[in-house]
């Protein structure tokens, strides 16, 4: 996972919220990390993080027993098309029946499956280079959406 944070860090105009103990953000923030195409430095008021890295269960999306140690979920919005190329599944229909514990697979975000996220726990050597692609795609088309909107 440090490779794959280290990557998506140098990507041009990305915002890595990592928020710690102590810090400014919710308690359940702490030890995620959160990506932003943002140049300016400064958090998009109008757009979600494209990725992100989470370390723990959330309040409804706990299927993933990330409370276990070492465990730490890469999400990654992909998109419709995207969505059903990786997992040959519709993101609106039910998901089909998967362990969503298994690490180094591609598989529909528990929560946000039906918006095109996808997610992968402890990406290993199956998908640590696709996850970089993921994450790739993900930076550029947020700067897309950024670009778009500034030509309003």
């Amino acid at each position: 996972m440090e490779h794959i944070l280290e990557a998506v860090r140098s990507f041009d105009g990305v915002l890595e919220l990592a928020p710690v103990e102590g810090g400014e953000f919710p308690e359940i923030a702490w030890n995620d990390h959160f990506f932003y195409y943002a140049p300016d430095g400064e958090v998009p008021q109008r757009e979600q993080p494209y990725a992100t890295v989470v370390t723990k269960n959330y309040p409804g999306d706990d299927r993933c027993d990330l409370d276990a140690p070492g465990r730490r979920r890469l999400n990654v919005r992909v998109g419709r098309e995207r969505f059903i190329e990786l997992t040959g599944e519709d993101p609106r229909s039910a998901p089909a029946p998967r362990d969503l514990t298994a690490v180094d697979v591609v598989f529909g975000h528990p929560a946000y499956r039906a918006l095109g996220w996808v997610s992968i726990i402890n990406p290993g050597p199956a998908t640590h280079e696709l996850a970089i692609d993921l994450l790739r795609q993900a930076h550029d088309d947020a700067r897309s959406r950024a670009e778009r909107r500034t030509l309003r």
